[in-house]
């Protein structure tokens, strides 16, 4: 009797650690992708050298042939028919759910505990091969032939096309802000994957914007008493300002965690560094737990 005790209970201990072990496995980090980073616009001589695309308000994923990362490497966790079929191909892009919704695809790509519903109306746009040694423009293709070849309605390619001067990249960037679109990528044709910031590929947008780290809350006065008034915020070189505008009701009722990161908008700098007429944007990321 007590040996038959003995060996149920080795079973169910090795049970326990094949399940530990196997939750550990899905939350180890992956090594941080090796990825393309763009640079801000600078003015160039023949536009009609770079492929243009829309740049998409999502969240940035790699797919390393089996599973799906975030920028910072942390696993994604979706749906498996997500992504049923994909390729061995790694693959840079885009998780987006459309314009102006960057808020609903943070909340349904970051959740652990996988939200299907939500997962039916996100699709991966990818822009680039990382892995490919093609110059860009046959990378294009490589891509075009992929998509076709996988079929699948959760990958899709940003469609790439070309500009022939200035004028034209004036008009399509107002076009695509009055349209709630974020900007423009310009991708030079001739250029290989270049691991890192690079000027080869850069972004085009009507403002600039850049990340913060709340540090304090400020209250509110007039009508926004017992509301926030502004938050304190710190860049990551070390800048310390002010940000009390670009808030709706709901983000004033309950602002971004200190601690938390927020993206914000302005229009220069001041000699001191100090970016001028910051307005709040997004949450970037929060000390929240989400589910």
């Amino acid at each position: 009797m007590l040996k038959h005790q003995i060996q149920a209970c080795k079973a169910i201990c090795l049970l326990l650690l094949l399940i530990c072990s196997s939750l550990g496995a899905q939350n180890i980090k992956q090594p941080k992708p090796a990825i393309q980073h763009a640079k801000t616009y600078k003015a160039v001589d023949e536009i009609k050298d770079y492929w243009l695309s829309e740049k998409l308000d999502g969240i940035r994923g790699y797919w390393n042939g089996k599973q799906l990362l975030t920028r910072q490497g942390n696993l994604i966790h979706s749906p498996e028919w997500f992504t049923q079929y994909w390729p061995e191909n790694t693959m840079d892009g885009e998780l987006w759910l459309g314009r102006g919704q960057f808020q609903p695809t943070l909340s349904c790509v970051m959740k652990i505990n996988i939200d299907e519903h939500c997962w039916h109306k996100v699709r991966f746009m990818i822009f680039d091969l990382p892995n490919s040694n093609e110059v860009f423009t046959l990378r294009i293709k490589a891509m075009q032939q992929l998509v076709k070849q996988i079929n699948s309605p959760y990958l899709l390619m940003i469609k790439q096309f070309k500009l022939q001067n200035s004028q034209q990249l004036d008009n399509k960037l107002n076009s695509i802000i009055a349209h709630q679109g974020e900007g423009l990528m310009l991708h030079r044709g001739n250029a290989h994957y270049h691991v890192g910031r690079t000027a080869n590929i850069m972004k085009l947008k009507k403002h600039q914007d850049a990340e913060a780290t709340v540090i304090a809350h400020i209250a509110g006065k007039g009508k926004y008493t017992g509301k926030l008034g502004a938050i304190k915020v710190k860049t990551p070189s070390g800048i310390v300002f002010k940000i009390g505008s670009g808030f709706n009701d709901a983000e004033r009722e309950t602002p971004p965690e200190i601690g938390s990161i927020i993206t914000y908008k302005y229009n220069g700098k001041t000699q001191a560094g100090i970016p001028r007429f910051a307005r709040f944007f997004r949450e970037k990321s929060s000390v929240r737990k989400r589910d």
